[in-house]
């Protein structure tokens, strides 16, 4: 579904590991990846990404603990008419903090205090009263289908939109702490072995 040069601002975390992969085939585009030592970038890089090539369709892709560190962008997306569509993952967790406690070892202050600290939920974050709040038309989807209509309609529309998609928070427990050492045998493998043992282990 990616148009024709886009520009992809990504900083979806957890939830697009493998957005490389999985957009190789798709018509040409730019992607400007997260530079790495914090979060929060992916929805103000966006909003520069529109404003330099306002001609040109944005896909912000950003987590919700993501999202939260920087989502006034949602109002100057809609005070400037930007042509950008976010799209929040929202699994209700830092789930990438949860990922660098345990590549430095912090499994030791696993308690419940702890993981109480990069969890996301109790308030609910409801990122559609959010972004409508900022002057940014959204919904919320919950299953492909309608994430794929809700694209649709948000790469259509002139201006900004927003999409919070619910996923599942899938990597905890051992996929949790396999998660980086996965990753780094992924990259050593052949394409094709890389992309079979990616859909056997995280289908």
């Amino acid at each position: 579904m990616l148009p024709e040069g886009a520009i992809i601002s990504d900083e979806a975390q957890t939830s697009g590991v493998t957005l490389g992969m999985h957009t190789a085939g798709a018509p040409r585009h730019d992607l400007l990846a997260l530079t790495g030592g914090a979060i929060g970038q992916g929805l103000p890089v966006a909003v520069g990404a529109a404003v330099a090539a306002p001609d040109r369709p944005v896909l912000a892709l950003t987590g919700d603990g993501s999202a939260m560190y920087t989502i006034q962008s949602l109002w100057t997306m809609a005070r400037e008419g930007l042509n950008v569509t976010s799209i929040v993952f929202n699994n209700r967790s830092y789930a990438i903090l949860n990922i660098e406690l345990q590549r430095v070892g912090a499994g030791a202050a696993d308690g419940p205090k702890a993981r109480s600290q990069l969890d996301l939920h109790g308030p609910e974050l409801d990122f559609v009263s959010i972004a409508a709040g900022l002057g940014v038309p959204a919904q919320r989807v919950d299953t492909a289908d309608d994430l794929v209509g809700a694209l649709e309609r948000g790469l259509a529309e002139p201006g900004p939109t927003l999409i919070e998609a619910v996923v599942p928070s899938v990597y905890s427990g051992f996929k949790l702490r396999a998660l980086p050492h996965g990753l780094r045998a992924l990259e050593k493998l052949p394409r094709p072995l890389a992309r079979a043992v990616k859909k056997r282990v995280y289908p």
